[in-house]
Formats: structure tokens, C-alpha cells, sequence
């Protein structure tokens, strides 16, 4: 049996005339709980309120689709108060260890009120203890959720450059052999310093040219035109490279001279070395933009999320609004959305 010195323990009985102490104790029912045993389900009738006199509860249930599991103990006060509007449980109480509750049928709240004023007014305390706690949950799962979102989005963005760099990584290895190979070749010809000093005007020349890559229209053209010259020239097989230069907008009329200073079997090995080196050089641009693609969005996040800044600094508004651009690139490309800037 509980005696009133004992429900004098609990917070929110403590001080409380024992006449009226007496009068909830002879209004509750003492509950006896195991391991495990269930002491109220989600979605039954909300019909009362329970004390935790001893032992540990744990109460269960979903908020959101999210599971919340809250831990009980000794003095906690659970289950539909006086004021709310829960009409069904939200949760599932178990207990965890041997326990005793206090279980007060909730039809008797009105008379609760009446005779016990200032128990009502702590009860309604506890309730709003509780609305903030449900609050604070709710807003984490919000910002855990928004946070899932805007990693989805970053994890898209860095992986578009991270798989290009990475691309472009294993292309080089082929192409450098390919460079190799043919230096190789070149070396064992006996050229005069004309004949290198041509063969590295030209390879220097290309790999500068900075020109915007043509349409898939000129490419194809410009294809045939480069297999069509290679064949008047003896220069069979050659279509790969013919498709590499072409996709550099060369014409065949600026390799013109490496045929007319070299023979056919050495101005071959010059235009493979040439053709590779054009590609080591298109594979390095997309590696640096790709990488600094990976630094600007990891400084973007940085600055966004103020990590490693003071609290109290001032602020480049329009380098934040760019930033905030960035990470939410995906969102905006994927849903078709133009930005019109206007920030004077």
C-alpha cells in the first residue's frame, strides 16, 4: 500500500496538504508491474494517469514516421493530464525493471481539480514540460530531415566532379603510354633539329589553343575530312585519332607541315604523340575544373554553416546569397529554376 509520506517524494505532489494527499491515493489504483509488462498501447482509449512510484518505464511510439522512445523514472508523471486533449494513447509504456505505479482514472479529473488546485496547476506545468520536449523533437527531426536533404544534394554535386576527375584520371594513364610509345618511336629516328623543332612548334601550339569545342554537326564533318587527308597521305586505321583531333576542332591544314618535313612512318608517330598530348592536355582542364568544382562547394558548405568563424564578424551579404546558390544548385537545375541577380 502507498503511503502518503511517499507520494510526498515526488515533485510534483511535494508539500501538498496530506488530506488531499489521502483523497488521490484513495482514488488511484497501485499497479504492480514485471519486465516488460505493458502498462498502456498507442491508440487505446486515453483513460488515465500514472505515477511512477519505483522501478523504470519506457514509453514508445511514432511522431512523424519517426520512432521516439522516452525513459521514465522514479517521480515521473505520464499518461493524459488534466487540460489535455488527447483522446487516444500516442505511445507504448512497457516497464524495463520491476516497477509500482499509481494509476488515476481520468474521469475523475474534474474532482482533481476541484479538491487538489495546486496539483492541477503543477500538472498542467508537467503538460507544458512536455509540449516543449514533443516541440524540440519535432524541430530536430525537421532540421535532421532538412539536413538529409541539403547532404543528398551536396553528395550529387560533389560526386558529378569527383567522377569526372576520376575519369579523366584513368584516361591519362592510356594516354601517357601512348606518349611514351611514341616518343620511343621518334627517338629511334635519326631527325634533324628542323624536323623536332617542327614536331614541337606544332604539339606546343595545339595544346595552347583555347578554343570552345564545335557542334556534333562540324565534328562529324571535320572527322571525314581528317580520315579522307590521313588516307591521301598512306595513313591508314587511324579513325581514333581522327575523331581526337576533330573533337579539338583541328583541320587537317595545320598538320599539313609534318608531312611535308617528315616521311609518312615518322609524321605518324608525331601525330600520335601530338593527338595524345592534345587529349592529356583537354584531361588536366577537366581535372582542374572538377577539383575546384570539389573546393568551391566545400567552401560554400564551410562558410554557409559559419564553421570556424567567430560568432560576432560582419557578413558579405551577396558572397552568402552566392553560397546559399551553390548548395542549393541541384534543387534549382533539377526543378528548371533560372536566378535572376539584382543584389544592388
Amino acid at each position: 500500500m502507498v503511503e502518503i509520506s511517499e507520494l510526498l517524494r515526488i515533485p510534483a505532489f511535494a508539500d501538498l496538504p496530506e488530506d488531499q494527499l489521502a483523497w488521490f491515493l484513495s482514488q488511484s489504483e497501485e499497479l504492480h508491474l514485471n519486465p516488460g509488462d505493458t502498462y498502456v498501447r498507442a491508440s487505446d482509449p486515453a483513460e488515465a494517469m500514472f505515477v511512477l512510484l519505483e522501478g523504470e518505464l519506457q514509453a514508445r511510439g511514432e511522431m512523424g514516421g519517426e520512432l521516439i522512445v522516452v525513459q521514465l523514472k522514479p517521480g515521473d508523471v505520464t499518461g493524459i493530464l488534466p487540460f489535455s486533449r488527447m483522446t487516444r494513447a500516442k505511445v507504448t509504456g512497457r516497464a524495463v525493471t520491476a516497477s509500482r505505479i499509481l494509476r488515476f482514472p481520468a474521469a475523475l479529473f474534474p474532482d482533481l481539480v476541484q479538491k487538489m488546485p495546486e496539483l492541477a496547476k503543477r500538472l498542467v506545468g508537467v503538460m507544458s514540460d512536455r509540449i516543449r520536449e514533443i516541440t524540440r523533437i519535432e524541430q530536430q527531426r525537421d532540421r535532421l530531415a532538412a539536413l538529409g536533404k541539403l547532404s543528398a544534394g551536396l553528395a550529387h554535386e560533389l560526386n558529378n566532379p569527383a567522377s569526372a576527375a576520376k575519369r579523366a584520371t584513368s584516361q591519362l594513364r592510356d594516354l601517357l603510354k601512348r606518349i611514351k610509345d611514341a616518343s620511343h618511336e621518334l627517338g629511334r629516328r635519326e631527325l634533324t633539329p628542323a624536323q623536332k623543332a617542327e614536331i614541337e612548334r606544332l604539339e606546343a601550339l595545339l595544346t595552347t589553343l583555347d578554343a570552345p569545342p564545335p557542334d556534333a554537326l562540324t565534328i562529324s564533318d571535320l572527322e571525314e575530312q581528317i580520315e579522307s587527308w590521313l588516307h591521301n597521305h598512306g595513313q591508314n586505321e587511324l579513325w581514333q585519332l581522327a575523331a581526337d583531333l576533330a573533337r579539338k576542332n583541328i583541320k587537317p591544314v595545320v598538320l599539313e607541315s609534318l608531312f611535308a618535313t617528315l616521311d609518312p612512318d615518322t609524321a605518324r608517330a608525331a601525330l600520335v604523340r601530338i593527338a595524345a598530348s592534345l587529349e592529356v592536355a583537354t584531361l588536366l582542364n577537366e581535372i582542374e575544373s572538377s577539383t575546384s568544382r570539389i573546393s568551391e562547394l566545400v567552401l560554400a558548405i564551410k562558410e554557409y554553416t559559419f564553421m570556424d568563424q567567430s560568432p560576432l564578424q560582419n557578413v558579405d551579404i551577396v558572397k552568402s546569397l552566392e553560397n546559399t546558390l551553390t548548395i542549393l544548385n541541384h534543387k534549382l537545375k533539377r526543378r528548371g529554376v533560372g536566378v535572376q541577380r539584382d543584389y544592388e
